[in-house]
Formats: C-alpha cells, sequence, structure tokens
C-alpha cells in the first residue's frame, strides 16, 4: 500500500483497510459471537467480518438491520441488489491476506487466541478498563457492525452462513 507523502495524513483507504482496525473488527465480532453461543467463532467466519463491513453499501444494510433480524433478513436487504451478495465471496478473497494480518495482530496484542485444533478464534476479555477508541467518523458503526454480524453468524451453523451468503470456503 502506497504511503501518502505526508506521514502524519494518512489516506481514507490506509485508515479504513489496516490491520489495526481490522484487528479490532475481529475482536468485537469475536465478543459478539462468544455473548451469543459462548463458544469461540470458526476461523472461516473471521474471513467474511472485513468484506462485509468494509464495503459501504453492506456496511449501510448491517447498520439499518437490528441485531435481533438475523443473519437471513441481512442477506435479503443485501440481496435486492444481487451483484451486492454474490459481490462477498469475491471481496472476502481480496480480502484474505488483510485479515490473515488483523487476526495475527488481534492475537500479538492479546485481542484474541486462535485455536488451531478447532480451528477456531476465541476473542479475549480484556483485563483492566477499556479504553474506547475514538474513530474517524467514517468508521464510527464499524464496532456496531461487527458486534451484530458476530451474533448474527452465532444464531446458525457455519454452513448455514455460507448457504445464506453464497460463498464458499
Amino acid at each position: 500500500m502506497a504511503r501518502s507523502p505526508n506521514p502524519q495524513a494518512l489516506t481514507e483507504l490506509e485508515i479504513v483497510q489496516n490491520p489495526a482496525v481490522g484487528a479490532y473488527l475481529i475482536w468485537q465480532f469475536g465478543l459478539a459471537f462468544q455473548d451469543e453461543c459462548g463458544e469461540p467463532a470458526p476461523l472461516p467466519a473471521a474471513f467474511l467480518v472485513l468484506p462485509l463491513i468494509l464495503h459501504k453499501r453492506t456496511l449501510d444494510v448491517i447498520l439499518s438491520t437490528l441485531k435481533a433480524s438475523g443473519l437471513t433478513l441481512f442477506a435479503s436487504k443485501v440481496g435486492e441488489q444481487k451483484e451486492d451478495l454474490l459481490a462477498i465471496h469475491n471481496r472476502a478473497l481480496k480480502l484474505r491476506v488483510l485479515t490473515l494480518r488483523s487476526i495475527g495482530l488481534a492475537v500479538n496484542a492479546g485481542l484474541a487466541t486462535v485455536d488451531y485444533q478447532r480451528a477456531a478464534v476465541r476473542a479475549n476479555t480484556p483485563i483492566g478498563p477499556i479504553k474506547r477508541l475514538e474513530l474517524p467518523e467514517r468508521l464510527r458503526g464499524f464496532p456496531r457492525a461487527a458486534e451484530k454480524v458476530g451474533a448474527w453468524f452465532a444464531r446458525v451453523p457455519l454452513t448455514q452462513v455460507a448457504s445464506t451468503l453464497r460463498i464458499s470456503f
């Protein structure tokens, strides 16, 4: 990724698509997943977090869908523009490297633990007070969206997530 001329000024792409933001979103996703079902999230599910949240139209649908409504209603709304639903798989492929880097950073920062035997990502509960990030305006809905996606995914088997979102692992 090319750096901006002023090292203090980040481009919109650098702000949004970076491993630190990804680690934070995967952590929020994992916490919500675990709150919903008491188990760590399947590792393949973590690879859908960034493709869903870093896409403006998909993010808007997530934010406009109630947490209680679930994955099926979300997919139905996204599916109104069929190409948006089908594009999730391609975005997941394109964002694999960013997702891997984000998971690695989350693990290194102590936010997550990968259980290799179960192919799962456990979001770790932080020790002590959590300092809330002051996110730029464009990113303010990201944590809430990650929490919704985590809750939705926890309510259905991974195979149903894949078929509902028209993706394959």
